[in-house]
């Protein structure tokens, strides 16, 4: 079968536009750089950000590592913790406006401010980074499933209940199934979100990540190293963001058929 000359139009211009605007943007950068004779310790021009990365390679892909699997493990955690809370929600209306403003509520907290306090409870190790990621994760998480079963048609509900459908079978034959794509759209805001909450929480107190690299490199001047460190988290949070994507389209293809 011969793919539609539209579709694969399509799906190039959706790879090329990304590059071309990340080009633009390097590009951009650079000629700032050179017209304005910005210093190196103040604003590096890609080749120097190039350069420090070629200087320690090895050092800085490990940092990579550290915060990656923080990202990670904190993120697989919210959805671990947030969806039930979420079903609980939906089921219970009580519950739901006991556990609602507890959750605004926390979600207005600063997570700069909790950072400290995770390292005076938890220590220095893996711990409180892995929980900053799950709070920062978590309420996108929640809100995007509760809102998802809670917009499940009428229609629908009554006809399963017709068929003498128990209230599991309805949360998670219907209601769950209905809400998947707007559960990823939380978990896609998530992952977002989680690679900011794994720096966060290396600021304070971290022995590694490359939120501590770019700490240590500000204390230093090492302003080169500190650009490569945050083009690596960009590197982890695009393929994090578009892994999540590609997930999306291979268990819900029935979601990106109906848009």
């Amino acid at each position: 079968m011969t793919k539609r000359p539209g579709l694969t139009n399509t799906r190039t211009a959706a790879v090329l536009l990304p590059v071309l605007g990340l080009v633009l943007a390097i590009g951009l950068w650079w000629l700032a750089t050179i017209v304005f004779s910005i210093e190196a310790y103040l604003l590096p021009s890609p080749p120097d950000v190039i350069r420090a990365f070629r200087v320690q390679p090895g050092y800085l892909m490990s940092q990579t590592w550290v915060s990656l699997l923080e990202t990670v493990e904190g993120f697989l955690l919210s959805i671990v913790v947030g969806v039930p809370i979420a079903l609980v929600i939906v089921r219970s209306t009580v519950l739901e406006r006991v556990i609602y403003p507890l959750l605004l509520a926390v979600n207005a907290i600063p997570k700069i401010a909790i950072a400290p306090l995770l390292v005076v409870w938890m220590g220095f190790g893996q711990a409180p980074k892995v929980i900053m990621v799950l709070l920062v994760c978590f309420f996108p998480v929640v809100i995007s499933t509760a809102t998802g079963m809670k917009s499940t048609p009428v229609e629908l509900v009554e006809l399963l209940r017709s068929l003498n459908a128990t209230r599991t079978q309805e949360y998670f034959k219907l209601r769950f199934q209905y809400a998947l794509p707007q559960i990823f759209v939380g978990l896609k805001v998530a992952i977002s979100l989680a690679v900011i909450g794994s720096v966060i929480a290396e600021f304070v107190g971290a022995t590694a990540g490359l939120g501590y690299v770019i700490v240590q490199s500000g204390a230093s001047a090492d302003t080169a190293l500190a650009f490569a460190a945050m083009g690596l988290l960009g590197i982890v949070s695009v393929a994090l963001f578009y892994g999540l994507v590609l997930l999306e389209r291979l268990l819900l293809p029935w979601a990106e058929e109906s848009r």
